[in-house]
């Protein structure tokens, strides 16, 4: 009885890289704060899988992992928004209080029950408000773990080590940028070093072979972006972007069917 703590300290460490392993190899996703709204974007494998998606009114999420993972985690936060949206009032759903109090707790259980199916995936979380200093972005792991930032920008890419170079990077390399377009191509770019295992220190290629690089890399993929506007006509504050905003032949954006 006396190694049991040992047994089960092993079957987390086995859980955690087995989960890493999944998780190797997907395609990022982010988020970022921009003075007229917050940008959500993430590249899938097409086929009608998503990466991006509303969650309430001001709220919504980007991630990456296994399709069937990433919806039911959707639709628990969809249901805990709306619940919380009923109870309260809809300006009373908090992105933080959704995830500490409901996501989190759910999420780590489901990775500490050692004869249950762990969440493979990971997640980013945006909250809207009145100004960029005031938007919230929540990263919530595959155990639970999360960590939160007052606007900026925020990753998701499976390797906490290549995340951190990743968002040290765009805090440099966003400064000044105010438009979704600029903003949506230097994301694209950061995730394209991500995937080719670049570093983003000496080794970071020129910006030409990044803007190919990425342009290279979504043939046959499907770009995704949401947008929280923050002003605007109408109370819906979601919309998808269609992807030619960036790829540079048009730019209208197609309104959201809804969550």
């Amino acid at each position: 009885m006396t190694d049991e703590p040992y047994r089960w300290l092993e079957a987390m460490g086995n859980r955690r890289e087995y989960v890493r392993e999944q998780l190797k190899g997907g395609a990022p996703a982010f988020a970022v704060s921009l003075p007229e709204g917050l940008l959500l974007l993430g590249v899938g494998a097409g086929g009608g899988s998503s990466k991006v998606f509303e969650i309430h009114d001001r709220l919504a999420m980007a991630a990456l992992g296994h399709p069937a993972d990433l919806e039911r985690v959707r639709q628990a936060a969809i249901d805990a928004a709306h619940l919380e949206a009923f109870t309260r009032a809809p300006e009373d759903v908090s992105l933080r209080r959704l995830v500490a109090y409901g996501l989190s707790a759910t999420v780590k259980q489901q990775y500490e029950q050692l004869f249950a199916a762990p969440v493979l995936g990971e997640f980013l979380f945006a909250e809207l408000g009145a100004s960029p200093d005031r938007d919230l972005l929540v990263r919530l792991g595959f155990d639970g773990a999360f960590s939160a930032r007052a606007g900026g920008v925020a990753v998701v890419a499976g390797d906490s080590e290549a995340e951190r170079g990743a968002v040290a990077w765009l805090d440099g390399a966003l400064k000044g940028i105010t438009d979704r377009t600029a903003a949506a191509r230097v994301l694209l770019e950061a995730g394209w070093v991500l995937g080719q295992g670049r570093g983003f220190g000496a080794d970071l290629p020129p910006a030409a072979e990044r803007e190919a690089g990425w342009r290279a890399a979504l043939t046959g993929k499907s770009l995704e972006l949401g947008w929280l506007r923050r002003e605007g006509p109408g109370a819906v504050r979601y919309e998808t972007l269609r992807p030619a905003l960036v790829l540079g032949d048009g730019g209208a954006s197609a309104p959201h069917p809804g969550a």
